[in-house]
């Protein structure tokens, strides 16, 4: 009976099948809009619980640390450099609000010069310009309230959902064994060899890529915060730091850092040439970053084209927002290991892959590897796809 039914499925006509693979994914998606308050703070936990497995196994089985207590620790010494970094990004927001006279001075001098530029360019007169400002001045005080309001929602919601997050993670470290077996026995035992390959290699990719992220970018930070020192621009290191947290996000997040950079140094500079100095710094240190350090630190088995990052982080930030920005580039990795796995998903694992090693390779490409291997010929060969985080990654028990 169940072999006559797996028989008329396959008779299924094409526009059916996919028909119904659609309804699929618009009701999966649904499900994650309208259920991301559990998602969100879920998803979070399960990548920190997979970065700090190498903290827990070292406190509770080299330090001898009862299992809630090397929990316990790790989870506050996490919550410790976040809480850090917070308040350091809090005072220099304080800092810089302290500076609003004279930031109001230096604005008034660059609206005098865009508006004598407006006026020259599209003859739109000073008394017209004003009331267009007045109009949307008038709008901005009529929902300051609101916005005030939705601050401090904001900010109770950001506090509430660490605190879940932080429980999640606890339990989830808590029952990780757990866990492991029932998504195991969920299958079918010939399958038992693939889920165990599929989840330690998704650990494995996670753990390099949230230190890796994190080490690259502190590099980041650095980097942009001296580029900045040296131009002279004011709350230098505050920007770099700003710059690289979004520079977390592909593509959009460097464009985004620097444009944020250029409205900050307006606000508190004349000199329109920090500006263009501000915009080639940045982009030597994303040109290093992009070529040299991703690949080399943050560089991992599974490899996303462009296309499908970009896709991926767009759809992410459409059903979750901002949160979804940043979880989109490990949950795309997962799936890409989970389709590589499952012969009928495998044409999708080939779409999200990066196939640069199917180009053709230059002459140059040929002769350097051609010396490499004359050169390690007599020695042991090291593993393909070691990377500098690898070092930082103990072996979980």
């Amino acid at each position: 009976m169940e072999k006559q039914a797996i028989a008329n499925l396959k008779h299924i006509p094409f526009y059916i099948e996919a028909t119904i693979k659609l309804i699929l994914v618009i009701c999966l998606c649904s499900i994650i809009v309208y259920g991301q308050s559990l998602f969100i703070p879920l998803a979070f936990s399960i990548l920190l619980s997979i970065l700090l497995l190498p903290v827990d196994n070292y406190l509770e089985h080299k330090l001898k640390i009862s299992k809630s207590g090397a929990i316990m620790i790790a989870i506050i010494l996490v919550l410790g450099v976040i809480s850090g970094l917070l308040y350091f990004l809090s005072s220099q927001i304080a800092s810089f609000l302290q500076d609003i006279p004279s930031i109001k001075s230096h604005l008034n001098e660059h609206l005098n010069t865009l508006q004598l530029w407006i006026k020259q360019k599209f003859g739109i007169s000073n008394s017209e310009q004003l009331a267009i400002i007045n109009n949307a001045t008038e709008d901005a005080k009529s929902s300051g309230k609101v916005v005030i309001g939705e601050t401090f929602l904001t900010v109770t919601q950001v506090l509430f959902e660490v605190i879940i997050v932080a429980i999640f993670t606890f339990l989830m470290l808590y029952y990780k064994h757990t866990i492991k077996t029932f998504l195991i026995a969920v299958f079918k035992k010939e399958h038992s060899i693939a889920i165990t390959e599929v989840l330690n290699e998704s650990k494995s990719i996670v753990q390099k890529y949230m230190l890796g992220l994190i080490i690259e970018m502190g590099i980041v930070a650095v980097a942009n915060s001296s580029v900045l020192m040296i131009i002279g621009v004011k709350y230098a290191i505050f920007l770099g730091i700003l710059s690289a947290i979004l520079n977390i996000i592909p593509y959009v997040g460097i464009l985004t850092g620097i444009i944020f950079s250029c409205l900050i140094t307006l606000t508190t500079s004349n000199h329109l040439s920090e500006i263009v100095w501000i915009i080639v710094g940045f982009e030597i240190v994303h040109f290093i970053d992009a070529n040299f350090l991703m690949p080399l630190i943050v560089g991992s088995k599974v490899k996303i084209n462009a296309l499908m990052t970009i896709i991926g982080v767009v759809l992410g930030g459409l059903l979750l927002g901002l949160p979804g920005i940043f979880l989109a580039l490990p949950v795309i990795a997962i799936l890409k290991i989970i389709f590589d796995r499952v012969d009928n998903l495998k044409p999708w694992g080939v779409l999200l892959g990066d196939n640069a090693a199917l180009k053709p390779k230059s002459k140059l490409q040929k002769h350097i590897e051609k010396g490499l291997l004359k050169k390690n010929k007599n020695e042991i060969p090291l593993a393909n796809e070691a990377t500098v985080v690898d070092m930082f990654n103990p072996e979980i028990k």
